[in-house]
């Protein structure tokens, strides 16, 4: 499968968790997940898919190991620090070590993998693609 149409499908499954907690909210008013549903909805939903169109418009784009490298830092990253963020925010425990560093270390994974992805953009995007 094409780099591309895999990261907007799992965009779209992001879309769907994002979504179906910004109902829950809306529905029970309780917004003590706002900021999951936020990151879920920009970093999973608008970011993946963006970069899943950039790479199905530019797919030598995707042939480069930064592409790859950021899909998996972003797709794994993502989901330890949403899930983490949200038990610290369900729970009330925001001091537990455990959870603020596994927290850390998914935002630092997705982070390092949005860099990987703005390199690959910035050094093979060119104007005869």
């Amino acid at each position: 499968m094409i780099l591309g149409t895999l990261l907007i499908k799992i965009s779209t499954v992001y879309f769907v968790i994002g979504f179906s907690i910004g109902y829950y909210m809306s529905t029970s008013h309780q917004y003590t997940l706002t900021g999951v549903h936020v990151h879920i909805n920009l970093l999973g939903w608008t970011a993946l898919t963006l970069i899943g169109i950039i790479y199905v418009l530019f797919p030598h784009l995707t042939e480069r190991v930064y592409a790859k490298i950021h899909f998996w830092l972003h797709n794994v990253g993502l989901p330890i620090m949403m899930i983490s963020l949200a038990v610290m925010l369900q729970t009330g425990n925001m001091n537990s070590i455990p959870l603020i560093t596994s927290s850390a270390v998914g935002g630092t994974l997705v982070l390092i993998g949005v860099v990987f992805f703005a390199f690959n953009i910035i050094v093979n995007l060119n104007d005869k693609a």
